[in-house]
């Protein structure tokens, strides 16, 4: 499965879709699987599942993600952090703090994270819109991880397209229920990232970080008041004018997630994705979709706003496969 590409599109089948618009190009990394004990609270199920329901639609290319190297996770993060992890040799306490317990999946799959990201972040370069089927690993710092998150892949795409002199300016758009507090330390003090993050007041991570926009929202916020707050933001981000726009698409701010306290219905995730795809789109600035987080019961109303999230952003930039099992 992991030498595969899965591209439905008729018209190029088995091709790796770059540069297409006939079907939008989705990478994915749940061919490494990562053992878990029984009644772990991370759904790692719903990465396949969505994998599963978009496969059969031609308007996606799906490709086994590329896994980024070491070299390239130590241009954001600390070398010495990046190499025990890869060896094993973290402290339990530090694990810990991630949440996930080591083993060479979680290795494997990890370094496949980071690269998809990457990879979403070049063909949003080449064509304007790129996507991944994993990602959205916020609370990861330069030299510790937490809530699983290992590695911060959107700060490991920033700093690798930098040092390729692909792109040099960036908005991350983090509409995860909970703070991006890594992905804000990273780039506090860099003018050329703009943090936005839509976050719940009171819920994890405690000490919360700078984001250049933070907006905190009391538990039970629902559709009305959260869309009309993004309606304040968006506008910021686009006078920005990035290069290329990271959208963090945690659909935990779903009412009835386990781990939200917030209140959005369906409609309203949808109604926030097509804000921000949508605008970007009309802004004419490249968009990189990564996931995030999604705890609800059952996990297919998690799979279900995650899939939205890519047949609005298949819809919105024009890709022209036939519509298939994926439509909701």
């Amino acid at each position: 499965m992991a030498d595969a590409t899965i591209c439905n599109n008729p018209a190029t089948p088995g091709a790796f879709c770059a540069g297409l618009m006939e079907s939008l190009p989705l990478f994915y990394c749940d061919y490494h699987e990562i053992p878990l004990p029984p009644g772990h609270k991370f759904p790692v199920r719903k990465y396949r599942m969505l994998r599963e329901r978009l496969e059969p639609d031609s308007r996606f290319c799906l490709s086994p993600s590329p896994p980024a190297d070491a070299n390239t996770i130590s241009l954001a993060h600390d070398a010495e952090y990046v190499n025990r992890f890869i060896a094993g040799t973290l402290p339990h306490a530090a694990m810990r703090r991630i949440g996930f317990p080591w083993s060479e999946g979680l290795v494997r799959r990890t370094m496949a994270s980071a690269g998809g990201t990457i990879a979403a972040a070049e063909d949003a370069l080449t064509q304007g819109i790129g996507g991944t089927l994993a990602g959205g690993t916020h609370h990861a710092f330069r030299s510790e991880g937490a809530g699983f998150c290992v590695f911060n892949d959107v700060a490991v795409a920033i700093h690798w397209l930098r040092s390729v002199g692909r792109a040099r300016r960036f908005a991350v758009v983090d509409l995860d229920v909970h703070q991006g507090d890594g992905t804000a330390q990273f780039f506090e003090h860099d003018g050329d990232v703009f943090t936005v993050s839509l976050h719940g007041k009171n819920n994890f991570p405690l000490r919360k970080q700078r984001s250049k926009i933070d907006i905190e929202l009391e538990d039970g916020t629902g559709d009305e008041e959260y869309l009309g707050t993004l309606d304040t933001v968006l506008p910021q981000v686009w006078d920005f004018a990035p290069e290329l726009i990271f959208y963090l698409s945690g659909v935990d701010a779903l009412a009835g997630d386990r781990l939200g306290r917030l209140s959005l219905s369906l409609e309203g995730v949808e109604a926030r994705d097509r804000k921000v795809v949508g605008g970007a789109n009309a802004q004419h600035i490249p968009l990189a979709i990564t996931l995030g987080g999604g705890y609800a019961e059952p996990v297919e109303l998690t799979v279900r706003a995650h899939a939205n999230t890519f047949l609005i952003a298949a819809e919105v930039f024009g890709a022209a496969g036939a519509v298939g099992a994926a439509t909701p």
